[in-house]
């Protein structure tokens, strides 16, 4: 008797096998005719399905919207009663059905044909009703489904879903997307984040001393900001080192006790620190701060002038999800 770690890789085998057959079915004429029809789609894109593959449907048209091409799901059902004004002249409509005879969907062909729309099917049967009706078909046939009683949809909505994603990858190549188009789309991703968040965005406001200010008030000063670090700053603003607790902590090391009072933001400060600029993205600065010899956790922020305009914090940029 077979283990459940069998069952189960087999399972996996045949439905990765019905998705190589379903590679090998495509042909040049189908693929060039179904990209033709989306990248010269001067609407959106509608996709279809009931059930399962309803579901598949869903995935698919989120999948074609974060990758630059507008399309939405729709229904049949609600088509039907009252949201077939979703669809208007200059759309492409994509269908899937494993039979490729699905009522709801047959009973929308005229509208579709009244409107003028291409349609693209996704269907596990090239012969059927459906398929005829088609601009373009796509060939999700399945020899078996991966369910034991070959009933329940699994290869084939494993397939419909596959050839979904190939042809939603296929368009945004063809369509020149670039990873900070993609980027834009997804603003509160880790990648969003990285191409589009900047420095300016988590910053804060410059916790500027002097160099001739004291030892007590540049301790007052980081107490005070509480970002664990003072820029100093010139007459005109302009950055020209920073001290950090732990720049603290050393000069009073290094420093005989009888000689406290007489130190200055100078005498204690790493001059000439590195820095960030306002539109440095933040993960750019997050690099500056971790791929270095030793680990800084403030990074000073200064204009195209040098004027210290803000702090950088290594924990606020963790926290933003970068």
């Amino acid at each position: 008797m077979a283990t459940n770690l069998e069952r189960a890789s087999s399972i996996l085998k045949v439905e990765s096998d019905a998705i190589a057959a379903a590679a090998r079915r495509l042909t040049e004429s189908v693929i060039e005719r179904v990209i033709d029809l989306l990248i010269n789609c001067s609407g959106k894109v509608i996709v279809l399905g009931i059930g399962k593959s309803g579901v598949i449907a869903q995935k698919i048209a989120q999948t074609l919207t974060s990758t630059g091409t507008i399309a939405v799901f729709l229904h049949p059902s609600d088509a039907m009663h009252g949201s077939l004004g979703v669809i208007s002249r200059g759309d492409v409509v994509i269908a899937l059905s494993n039979s490729g005879e699905t009522d709801e969907l047959l009973g929308m062909l005229p509208a579709l044909a009244a409107r003028e729309v291409a349609l693209i099917s996704i269907v596990g049967n090239v012969a059927s009703t459906l398929a005829q009706r088609s601009a373009a078909v796509l060939d999700a046939s399945v020899d078996k489904e991966a369910c034991p009683l070959n009933l329940a949809p699994t290869a084939s909505t494993t397939v419909a879903l596959a050839i979904g994603d190939a042809i939603a990858m296929t368009l945004m190549e063809a369509k020149g997307l670039t990873v900070e188009d993609f980027a834009v789309n997804h603003p509160a991703g880790r990648l969003g984040k990285r191409l589009t968040l900047t420095v300016e965005s988590l910053m804060h406001p410059c916790p500027n001393v002097t160099a001739s200010t004291g030892l007590l008030d540049v301790v007052k000063a980081i107490s005070g900001f509480a970002l664990g670090a003072v820029t100093v700053v010139d007459d005109e603003a302009k950055l020209i080192g920073i001290v950090t607790d732990g720049d603290l902590r050393r000069t009073i090391e290094r420093i005989d006790t009888s000689s406290f009072a007489n130190l200055d933001a100078a005498a204690m400060m790493t001059a000439n620190p590195i820095s960030a600029t306002p539109g440095m993205l933040a993960y750019d600065a997050l690099q500056l701060m971790e791929d270095r010899p030793s680990q800084i956790s403030v990074l000073p922020v200064v204009d195209a002038g040098g004027v210290c305009v803000g702090l950088l914090r290594l924990h606020d940029v963790v926290k933003s999800g970068l």
